[in-house]
């Protein structure tokens, strides 16, 4: 088959999918509803970014029809299908957690659960395995690498779900992601073509709905939409880093990585519960304080993104030593720029802080 026409008719079916959502979100009052953290003053549809994760049962449907409807006879919707069952279970109970709110406990058992799954099928338990000689470097090193690989990633995933707070911002970041992994893909083959490609369609489909201004909004991600396209991220990142051994791709996250990281710092040292809602992010001082437009925040975190990682896709010489260096000094630029922007902007948070204490109370 054609491949404009193949990807159009999944971009068609992505799309009805999106629509016939919407009746049932509409229908079961599946709402997003204003809360201390929002950016948003009025009631939207919640949970429109389960097309991500509909967007893999789509090719995996696709990549099982007879003859290979992508005219890859070897492409199958089974080759990853213990990432296919992480998606699920995550998205899955991120959705029931829009409808109604799960424990702390059970959603990060089931990140966990579902990040174990991911690994597997990324074999990064197989790339460690007891070896003779002492125990130091047969079980204790690749015990904690894999720990410290749960951590990041899970804290990652978070990270990308409080970073989704204004219309626009978790599609575009996310297709600025894409891209540069698009590219390389190209190059070094490190995940089937058609999956990124229905991916990206699928985040393509969500931002008809969601990039969009203040109160235009057809639909919000979710935590079943930014969770989702969050694993997903990681797990394409995570197949090149298991091709390459580079931790450095990583670097295709870390926009999201240092306003999330540093936001957190920044509410520690203010010796606030980190449970609880909150707007002290960057981008929604830019939207609240500052009333930038939600597509222009959105905008420039995906500029911001797509610039870091195109200069490190096309600019940097392709090795570990260059690259280290290039994540380094990319992550001193962001932070300075991140803290430059606190000490000049958050005054007005802390005003706006003020000020609903003193109508409460």
């Amino acid at each position: 088959m054609n491949t404009f026409l193949t990807y159009g008719i999944i971009f068609v079916i992505l799309f009805v999918m999106e629509l016939f959502y919407f009746r049932i979100a509409d229908k079961c009052n599946i709402i997003d509803k204003p809360n201390e953290r929002s950016s948003h003053s009025t009631i939207v549809l919640r949970g429109g970014g389960i097309i991500f994760m509909l967007g893999l049962w789509i090719w995996c449907i696709a990549s099982l029809v007879s003859g290979g409807f992508f005219g890859n006879q070897e492409v199958s919707g089974i080759q990853y299908p213990w990432f296919l069952l992480a998606v699920t279970l995550i998205a899955g109970v991120s959705f029931v957690d829009d409808i109604r709110s799960l424990p702390d406990s059970v959603r990060l058992v089931a990140q966990f659960v579902a990040m174990g799954l991911m690994f597997y099928q990324l074999g990064l338990f197989e790339a460690f395995h007891v070896s003779e000689g002492s125990m130091v470097s047969g079980i204790v090193v690749p015990a904690l690498i894999i720990l410290m690989a749960f951590i990041v990633c899970v804290g990652a995933s978070n990270i990308i779900n409080f970073m989704d707070g204004i219309n626009g911002i978790t599609g575009g970041y996310a297709l600025a992601s894409l891209i540069p992994l698009y590219i390389l893909n190209r190059e070094m083959g490190f995940v089937e073509e058609s999956l990124m490609l229905t991916v990206i369609l699928a985040d393509v489909v969500f931002c008809l709905f969601n990039f969009r201004p203040k109160g235009k909004a057809k639909c919000f991600a979710g935590d079943v939409g930014s969770i989702g396209i969050a694993f997903i991220l990681l797990f394409l990142i995570g197949q090149l880093i298991m091709k390459t051994g580079d931790v450095t791709y990583l670097v295709f996250l870390l926009v999201y990585g240092v306003d999330g990281c540093l936001t957190i710092i920044h509410r520690i040292m203010l010796h606030e519960n980190l449970g609880e809602a909150h707007r002290k992010h960057a981008y929604q001082l830019m939207a609240n304080e500052l009333k930038i437009g939600h597509v222009k925040v959105s905008l420039l975190y995906m500029g911001l993104q797509l610039l870091v990682s195109l200069g490190f896709v096309f600019l940097v010489p392709d090795n570990v030593l260059a690259h280290c260096i290039y994540l380094i000094g990319a992550l001193v630029v962001l932070a300075v720029a991140y803290v430059a922007f606190m000490k000049k902007y958050y005054h007005l948070h802390q005003a706006y802080l003020d000020e609903i204490k003193r109508l409460k109370y």
